[in-house]
């Protein structure tokens, strides 16, 4: 038990005082007792068989007087408490790639429809961001628990040239630890290259895994071209204790897309140009083995989506962990319901007994 008040402590000497009274009032009584002249009164006031009950109601008051000076030095616990809750980052890849259409009725719808189900199904205090990556990466949505906000911010996905893994997992790792519970609005951009900022000192490395309440989910399709390396990225995450589940879409062989041949696919995106130099198509394999490598270094775990079904399943299993929670919870009323409850049980078996108050 701690105290806020600490200082109102000192007072509880006024118990043994009241306890060294008490006593000295039952021994004087006592003597007093042997003056009577009337016998009736020396046995009343030394019955045997009342001389236990004569003390309840004394002691109750003086649990009371207790109970009412601690909740004076207004007392806290600190419980721990099971929550299910945790920030989760969707990290997802809306490169060119994305398009193909081995996943109905293509890779990126495939992904948005696995990701709103797992927004569906999370709990009302999971924190969810979304971060999109392409040649650049871009925070959608801030971590939030308004679930209808991540739902809009995957909703308005679209494609863009090139990967950058990297890029995704470091700007995840900024939206867990430097962004505030804030909403976006619905006209944001969806790729836009975040302002310069000043440096951040470096964090206390702590072991992988270690930050349990936040994870992040990265699905891409393919190879990373631009920006950090994943490997670099994933020290990062490991460094601050975030798990990296890695969700691969596609085969190791890979796959030649062809190019969309002009057909709109977004503003300013990958679906307004020919997919590869002159429209042609253009190659694409999974990288696997990096993406294996990102999750091991993190202490998470890889995914292969072989098709949409099994990615629906993969975020399905994807669960925020139950994590122990401690809270720091002022106990004052509890003492306080205490002390009256115990004086007003002592009043009342005093009168009860005796006709009178301790």
């Amino acid at each position: 038990m701690i105290f806020i008040w600490s200082w109102m402590l000192p007072i509880l000497i006024v118990i043994p005082l009241l306890v060294a009274y008490y006593i000295w009032v039952q021994r004087r009584r006592s003597k007093y007792a042997i003056r009577y002249s009337s016998l009736s009164l020396v046995k009343d006031a030394l019955d045997k068989s009342s001389a236990w009950r004569r003390h309840i109601p004394p002691a109750l008051f003086l649990l009371g007087i207790i109970a009412m000076l601690l909740a004076l030095a207004r007392p806290f616990s600190v419980v721990t408490l099971p929550k299910q809750e945790g920030t989760v980052i969707l990290t997802l890849d809306v490169s060119g790639r994305m398009r193909a259409n081995d996943l109905k009725p293509s890779r990126l719808d495939a992904a948005k429809v696995a990701a709103r189900a797992f927004v569906e199904k999370q709990d009302a205090t999971t924190r969810i961001g979304v971060v999109a990556f392409s040649g650049t990466a871009s925070l959608v949505q801030v971590p939030t628990t308004d679930k209808d906000l991540a739902l809009a911010a995957i909703d308005r996905l679209f494609l863009q040239r090139s990967t950058a893994i990297g890029s995704g997992i470091l700007v995840s790792l900024d939206a867990i630890f430097e962004t505030p519970d804030a909403p976006t609005t619905s006209s944001q951009s969806v790729i836009t290259p975040a302002a310069p900022v000043a440096p951040m000192p470096a964090p206390t490395p702590v072991p992988p895994g270690y930050h349990v309440p936040a994870i992040i989910v990265l699905l891409t399709d393919g190879q990373s071209n631009t920006g950090v390396l994943p490997v670099q990225a994933a020290e990062k995450a490991a460094e601050r204790g975030v798990r990296v589940y890695t969700i691969g879409v596609g085969t190791i062989q890979g796959m030649t897309i062809q190019g969309p041949g002009g057909s709109g696919g977004g503003p300013g995106g990958f679906g307004g140009n020919p997919g590869g130099p002159g429209g042609g198509g253009f190659r694409t394999a999974l990288d696997e083995k990096t993406l294996k490598l990102v999750a091991e270094m993190t202490e998470a775990e890889y995914f292969h989506a072989s098709d949409e079904n099994a990615l629906v399943e993969i975020y399905r299993n994807l669960d925020t962990q139950l994590i122990l929670r401690t809270q720091r919870t002022e106990v004052t009323s509890l003492f306080t319901a205490g002390a009256i409850a115990f004086l007003v049980i002592g009043a009342a078996l005093s009168m009860f007994w005796f006709n009178r108050l301790p």
